[in-house]
């Protein structure tokens, strides 16, 4: 496992897989399964794994987040990242931080917290979090009101916080002026668009990000690996061309659930069984099968044929 601080250099190398995580029938962690995907998208050559919402960090429990943690370490190569993810509480926060510690993971993922909580609350929550970690933090924003721009701003200006993933959701992701405010005040190369292949070149295009996280990139990773470099290129017709073959499962997971869509379509790829999905989220309904495992199917075999 990579164990030095990220770089804009280093974010540009990479597209950031955000995978699922594999377990057994009684919920226990599936160390096999979770090694062959963290394989196989390391073989397509992903250099950077982040294990947050849609591992279902949300709902881990404090019980085995330690064996969680050294399973993601032992499976990384010699030359990925690999970033869990804490909270999003603040009590969780706190208690996984005297956890991480113990590991070398370049940054840590904040996960964001939409419950009882103020924008100066969640600032402090993170600051603090930062400051007993030891390092700084990748900051994930999903609402527009989670944090204002200056906030955010002074928080990477003080190294509490090192990166930003910003997933969100627009109609029209070109237009953002949140994100446009965002990208002004702090270095763009240090922001990641946050919701997979669809917004991406928009994104990376319109305001300068870094790169793009992708959840069907763990299927395809060669072919998010290959949009990110079209993108970086200016090949806008290869890299809608690229886009296009992300967009059918894409569109299963806007109309069914992000999480629970990706889980099962690893699994119906025939990658890795990804098993149960950790309370309180839930597995697909079986309804959605056949067109989930046609999706997840037509998608990876375009990987093998380009490959």
């Amino acid at each position: 496992m990579k164990t030095s601080a990220f770089t804009a250099a280093d974010v540009a190398a990479s597209v950031l897989a955000v995978p699922p995580l594999a377990r057994h029938a009684d919920l226990s962690l599936n160390v096999a399964a979770n090694q062959a995907l963290i394989a196989h998208m390391q073989a397509g050559g992903i250099k950077t794994l982040i294990y947050g919402g849609n591992a279902n960090f949300y709902h881990v429990g404090m019980g085995e987040y330690a064996a969680i943690l050294d399973m993601l370490a032992q499976c990384a190569g010699a030359d990925t990242w690999m970033v869990p993810s804490a909270g999003p509480d603040y009590g969780k926060l706190m208690d996984q931080a005297a956890v991480l510690r113990d590991y070398g993971f370049p940054t840590v993922m904040v996960m964001p917290y939409r419950g009882v909580a103020s924008a100066d609350g969640i600032a402090t929550g993170v600051r603090r979090f930062a400051e007993r970690l030891g390092k700084p933090v990748l900051l994930y924003i999903k609402d527009e009101d989670y944090l204002p721009v200056e906030t955010v701003g002074a928080m990477m200006d003080e190294g509490c916080v090192g990166l930003v993933k910003y997933a969100v959701i627009r109609q029209q992701p070109a237009q953002d002026e949140y994100l446009r405010a965002l990208a002004a005040r702090v270095d763009p190369r240090l922001i990641v668009s946050g919701i997979g292949e669809r917004p991406a070149i928009d994104h990376l295009r319109a305001f300068g990000l870094g790169s793009f996280t992708t959840g069907s990139g763990t299927i395809a990773p060669s072919a998010s690996m290959a949009l990110l470099r079209a993108i970086q290129a200016g090949d806008w017709q290869g890299a809608q061309a690229l886009r296009q073959r992300f967009l059918p499962l894409e569109d299963i997971r806007d109309a069914h659930g992000p999480i629970a869509v990706l889980h099962d379509a690893v699994t119906l790829s025939g990658i890795a069984p990804m098993g149960p999905m950790l309370p309180m989220l839930s597995n697909t309904d079986p309804s959605l099968a056949a067109s989930l495992r046609s999706a997840a199917c037509g998608l990876l075999e375009q990987e093998r044929a380009a490959a």
